[in-house]
């Protein structure tokens, strides 16, 4: 007894020194490979990118892990000690490896064979998940065991446990516990009770099966076994142990959805950001404040959408997007599921005629429409014209079609279709160039093409504003008279003749510049294009950041027949609406890190405030991107746009513009009841694009509407009938209850009693007389100028292109 005691002894004595020995080895060998434990303190988890108005709403998140990292100060401690109670209840008392709970496992695996469960401490669940792989291995557990014990002597039990919360994986792209809060409560996790904080708790050991949005048995059974933890170790009393399990499980997904529909603007930040950091856009935690506010974003959205569906009613109903007819409400039901809303108009299928509408199968189930909703839906015939109105319900629809119908304020359903049009809204701050809406197209869910900054279209009469600024600056008048008559070119390289014409065929014979601009006399802008020249012209339009490639080198320049897309346009006009300053358009306010820095300030240069000194400056080219962006700080000084019009020229051009509110094809806009407004429309060849762009000393804006592939939007459709339509149901709303502002009068002007008949000085007796503004060096023209219009010769007949817009 007394030999088989000592090799008893002895033998487990050469046990414990070979496990010794073999660990000694293993520490010995493994040791050097083993990352710094010091790292963990300094560790960047993975938060997506966020992108916010300037108001701060939420406008999209971008991210494979959504992760709100906590600090171990805001964990409610009635969650500690779940997460404890569910994973390792020893935490407190071991040193990163639990004896106990690593012979279990030894034993499992001597049981069955397998691997089945690694004994991990917390501390070694956060060695495996900052360094190490899930490989089921015993070279990465002793790996992880080491590791383990060295967390444990460099990191307190409180880091410990904040680097594992703000880790794990915890089910629907939720990384850490205050993003399965939100997830799945739509709560902070220090707002939850204590059957959310063990529900919450019981997700780390395999969020996919107890995931309580898909088995939401299974996570009860969980949330109550880790209760019943809790009430063993003495952490939580029978009272509140028994209340907590008499909590139903009331979970739904809180996917973060954006505050603000502004998928566009937040396409281009997304866009800015990955093309700055790369990858790292979505995983450094950057907060990116636009410059948008959500309240003006909201009105473009809502003018676009309106606009739009008001031009494609006006034009009649082209029929379902498909027939089901014949299918069952089973089938029926499995066809709308594959159907998505597409710009707030929602997919439903036609079940039943009414005698004041139809019934239709939405996602929400079969619901009522209208028949009042229904009497704008002619049949098209095609873009010139449309049917009948219809009588009844069936003259429209048939059960089994698959319609459009949208949700009303009273939650009531109207018909509708999706329209085929497009349109584009971008409105700026004049005097900085910051874009406050933006407006890429209908619906980003149906066409991520943003029409603001990447379709270059004509811009028609919208154009001719740069061309009489040209003239003013080279020393025409409002009361210049140009000869509105028909003119006729020849060139030996065209079969044909070019005879450009206005829009109606009519011509008015000497007009004012001041009446031609307002009135769009395109003979009138051709005139003074040839005789100012087209290089002078050209070389002028540099100034605004034109590409030069983009304009043609032709007298078609003057019909606006330039490929330009809608934000060169807006910022072109910016210069009128701040006083002749070039500004560049922007879209970043601010950055910030994960940390709450501010790493990039936006400072654009800037029109001058009224009565502001400017020191004279060299004009240079401001492209304000986070890329050139010195770190944000207090003593930025704010810098001042250079200069490229004479503040004169853009008064006059300004009391020119407003004119075309007043009286001509603007006119509409007078419904706003404003006297701060100017603009101008645009129509293109055969109706293909429509412009309207206008602005006070708040909002410069342009609209435009076409179609994708250009085609004609109409015999009677034009910027007035289209574009201005939507630009005013946004200026609308977006200057209600703002005050009055127009540019303040410059120096070296003068006021003068003009002959409307002649454009000469009026005596005192000449009927009709009316002032007209001019700079203090030049004075009305002479009468000698009637016929040719204005000082110049015209070019050579080879320099003209048979082009013909209107």
């Amino acid at each position: 007894m007394i030999r088989l005691l000592k090799f008893v002894v002895w033998s487990g004595f050469a046990v414990v020194c070979g496990l010794a020995l073999s660990l000694s080895g293993a520490f010995l060998y493994i040791n050097p490979t083993l990352p710094s434990v010091e790292a963990l303190r300094s560790i960047q988890l993975q938060i997506p990118l966020r992108i916010y108005s300037s108001d701060g709403k939420l406008i999209a998140e971008y991210g494979e892990m959504r992760r709100t990292p906590i600090e171990f100060e805001a964990i409610p401690r009635d969650f500690i000690d779940a997460l404890l109670a569910a994973e390792d209840d020893n935490f407190a008392n071991h040193y990163g490896v639990d004896i106990s709970g690593l012979m279990r496992a030894a034993t499992q695996l001597l049981k069955s064979g397998q691997i089945q469960s690694g004994g991990s401490t917390i501390t070694m669940q956060v060695a495996k998940n900052y360094f190490l792989t899930s490989e089921k291995s015993f070279s990465r557990k002793i790996t992880e065991i080491l590791l383990a014990l060295q967390i444990e002597r460099d990191l307190s039990k409180d880091e410990i446990f904040e680097l594992y919360v703000n880790k794990i994986y915890l089910g629907n792209r939720a990384y850490g516990i205050e993003a399965a809060a939100q997830i799945y409560y739509g709560k902070s996790i220090q707002e939850l009770n204590l059957a959310q904080l063990a529900m919450i708790a019981g997700l780390p050991k395999a969020p996919s099966r107890y995931n309580p949005v898909v088995n939401p048995e299974r996570s009860k059974e969980r949330r109550d076994w880790i209760l019943g933890r809790m009430y063993r170790l003495g952490k939580i009393d029978q009272q509140r142990y028994l209340d907590a399990l008499a909590e139903p499980v009331e979970v739904r997904l809180h996917i973060p959805t954006p505050e603000l529909n502004a998928p566009y603007v937040a396409e281009m930040v997304r866009a800015e950001m990955v093309g700055l950091y790369g990858s790292e856009a979505y995983t450094e935690g950057f907060r990116v404040y636009t410059t948008v506010p959500s309240d003006l974003q909201s009105f473009a959205n809502s003018a676009v959408h309106l606009g739009l569906q008001s031009y494609d009613q006006r034009h009649g109903y082209r029929g379902p997007e498909t027939r089901y007819r014949g299918q069952t409400r089973e089938a029926w039901e499995q066809r709308l599921a594959e159907q998505r809303s597409i710009g707030g108009l929602l997919p439903a299928i036609v079940t039943e005629l009414t005698d004041d509408g139809i019934l239709v199968l939405t996602s929400q189930g079969e619901e009522p429409v209208s028949w009042e909703t229904m009497k704008w839906a002619r049949p098209y015939l095609d873009t010139d014209n449309v049917g009948d109105w219809p009588k009844k319900p069936g003259d429209v629809v048939q059960p089994g079609d698959l319609i459009r119908v949208q949700r009303k304020p009273d939650e009531s359903l109207a018909f509708s279709q999706l329209p085929t049009a497009q349109s584009a809204l971008v409105s700026l701050n004049p005097q900085d160039g910051a874009i406050l809406a933006l407006v890429g197209g209908f619906s980003f869910e149906q066409s991520n093409y943003n029409r603001v900054v990447q379709a270059r279209r004509q811009p028609g009469s919208s154009f001719k504003p740069f061309l009489y600024s040209a003239a003013l600056d080279r020393g025409y008048t409002p009361a210049t008279l140009v000869n509105d008559a028909p003119i006729v070119y020849h060139d030996s390289s065209m079969d044909e003749a070019w005879r450009p014409k206005n829009d109606n065929n009519t011509f008015l014979g000497p007009i004012r510049l001041r009446e031609a601009l307002y009135r769009s006399r395109n003979l009138v802008s051709i005139r003074l294009l040839q005789n100012i020249g087209i290089q002078y012209a050209l070389n002028y339009m540099d100034r605004f950041g034109f590409p030069r490639e983009n304009l043609p080198r032709d007298l078609s320049l003057a019909l606006g027949t330039a490929a330009l897309t809608p934000l060169e346009i807006t910022a072109g006009w910016s210069v009128f609406a701040n006083g002749g300053y070039k500004v560049t358009p922007y879209l970043i306010q601010r950055v910030e890190n994960r940390d709450a820095e501010i790493i990039y300030q936006a400072n654009p240069a800037r029109a001058p405030k009224p009565g502001e000194v400017v020191a004279d400056q060299a004009g240079t080219e401001n492209l304000r991107t986070v890329s050139d962006a010195a770190p944000a700080d207090d003593t930025q000084q704010p810098r001042i746009a250079e200069q490229i019009v004479d503040s004169r020229t853009v008064f006059i051009l300004d009391s020119m513009l407003k004119d075309v509110v007043t009286k001509g094809t603007g006119r509409r806009a007078l419904a706003l009841e404003r006297d701060d407004l100017a603009g101008k429309t645009g129509t293109t060849n055969d109706s293909k694009d429509a412009w309207f762009t206008g602005y006070n000393g708040d909002y410069v804006t342009t609209v435009w509407a076409g179609f994708d592939q250009p085609e004609s939007l109409g015999r009677w459709e034009y910027g007035g009938t289209v574009a201005l339509p939507i630009w005013m149901s946004y200026m609308g709303p977006a200057l209600s209850g703002k005050p009055s502002r127009t540019l303040p009068e410059p120096g070296g002007l003068l006021s003068l009693r003009i002959d409307p008949v002649t454009g000469r000085a009026a005596s005192a007796a000449t009927p009709n007389a009316y002032f007209e503004i001019f700079k203090s060096e030049d004075s009305p023209p002479p009468l000698g100028e009637l016929d040719a219009g204005a000082p110049g010769s015209p070019l050579p007949a080879d320099e003209v292109a048979p082009i013909d817009l209107f």
